[in-house]
């Protein structure tokens, strides 16, 4: 096929076919499609769209241009945020699924512009390897029923050109090739089911609840037709979800979420809400309810716990490292505390300017190529409706240098509203999306 006649119909509003589609994958992955043509298609992709099937089309393509993993056991199952501050969800989450039952290869991603990384939090303990090889990888799951890792070059190979060429063409907002872009990495996993977790809000790159239902829906249809059961949760992303925001600063919130030593009630309910119709789609659960049920007793009884030890144990980190997680995890050499201007109520944050100020303060990149600062960020981040006098903490930065930690300082006031009088939160479950 030549591809530019491809490029022709796709920029003239035809649908291509399964085998056009997977002749765009093969050429993006062997090279014969050179660069400026997948950006000419990308564009033409964003400018005219794509139908169900073609999205659908385009996904497989891309899970099949690497390695599908098969498992001898399961139900296999995952879960996916869209990305947002303060969201150490998958850390809690996915050995709890494990504990229920489930097998979880996880493939989770790093830190993408404002939004903190999966990765990037797990790098924060020592040993603990991200890019382990399938056979090694295979034998985690197998002991501990769940593993947390990144994507390798034998997964989904054809979204990282593809990404790489839409991030320079001003056509990463396309929903069809953001949908593929999700979705091949994960359904080359070998999963029966998947739940997403879409963020909304000002800390989200979904910003309002019409374009997040919109990708929601996008992602649910997708996924069943490729045929992974899917469901999709819209959530609240106005203000941060867990209260720290920092690679290891969120890895302290999930294990005292995990030891019962401190649980926040909306980290609790986010995760609770995903965990339970993870199980459904699993076949685990017969209801949501049931589904909770059975999250519930995984985290009380600590068995989500003691998953997570031995799957951080088996991935390189240390054996004893649920219990002496301070001795381990890195600690910045400042701490400041931000305090209150003035008297009132904590009312909202510009949740993207908090995630901004960790990446100023070296945790998080600029570039691609940066290094990240695991230390770094914010701790006890005051809820909203909390009353506030001047002085009072509304939060703690961890940095590097006083120069960096009063920069962060600042950042935080200006993104913290104070007002005379108490609003009403967003609630924290928008939307349920299924088939």
């Amino acid at each position: 096929m030549l591809y530019q006649e491809l490029i022709r119909r796709k920029r003239d509003g035809h649908a291509l076919g399964a085998a056009e589609l997977r002749a765009i994958v093969g050429g993006i992955c062997d090279g014969s499609l050179g660069d400026a043509q997948l950006g000419a298609f990308s564009m033409a992709v964003l400018l005219r769209g794509m139908d169900l099937t073609e999205r659908v089309e385009l996904t497989t393509a891309m899970r099949d241009s690497g390695t599908v993993l098969d498992w001898d056991s399961g139900p296999v199952i995952d879960k996916h945020s869209t990305g947002g501050v303060g969201d150490c969800v998958s850390l809690m989450l996915i050995p709890a699924l494990a504990a229920c039952g489930a097998v979880v290869p996880s493939i989770a991603g790093r830190g993408l512009g404002h939004t903190g990384g999966t990765l990037d939090k797990l790098e924060a303990i020592p040993g603990y390897d991200i890019a382990p090889d399938a056979a090694r990888l295979r034998q985690v799951v197998a002991r501990t029923g769940c593993a947390i890792v990144g994507q390798t070059a034998a997964l989904a190979p054809a979204d990282k050109r593809f990404y790489a060429i839409r991030d320079v063409t001003g056509t990463v907002e396309s929903l069809d090739l953001i949908t593929a872009s999700i979705l091949s990495k994960k359904l080359a996993a070998g999963l029966d089911g998947l739940v997403l977790d879409v963020k909304c809000g000002n800390g989200a790159f979904m910003a309002d609840l019409a374009s997040a239902r919109s990708l929601a829906r996008a992602l649910v249809d997708v996924g069943n037709g490729a045929g992974c059961r899917t469901v999709a949760l819209v959530t609240d992303m106005s203000r941060p979800l867990a209260v720290a925001a920092g690679n290891a600063l969120e890895v302290g919130v999930a294990l005292d979420f995990l030891t019962g030593r401190a649980i926040d009630v909306r980290l609790w309910d986010v995760t609770c809400a995903l965990g339970a119709q993870a199980l459904v789609v699993a076949g685990l659960a017969a209801t949501a309810e049931q589904g909770a049920a059975l999250l519930e007793t995984a985290f009380q009884s600590g068995a989500a716990a003691e998953r997570f030890a031995r799957m951080v144990a088996a991935l390189g980190g240390p054996a004893d490292f649920l219990e002496n997680a301070p001795a381990y995890l890195p600690a910045a050499p400042v701490t400041q505390i931000v305090a209150a201007p003035v008297a009132g109520y904590v009312t909202g944050y510009d949740t993207r300017a908090i995630g901004v100020a960790v990446i100023g303060l070296g945790g998080g990149r600029r570039q691609a190529s940066d290094s990240v600062d695991p230390r770094v960020g914010f701790s006890a981040i005051a809820p909203l409706g909390q009353p506030v006098q001047p002085g009072d903490p509304l939060a703690c930065v961890h940095a590097a240098d006083t120069d960096s930690a009063a920069a962060a300082t600042r950042a935080f006031l200006n993104a913290c509203q104070i007002e005379d009088a108490q609003t009403s939160p967003a609630p924290l479950i928008l939307d349920q999306i299924s088939a």
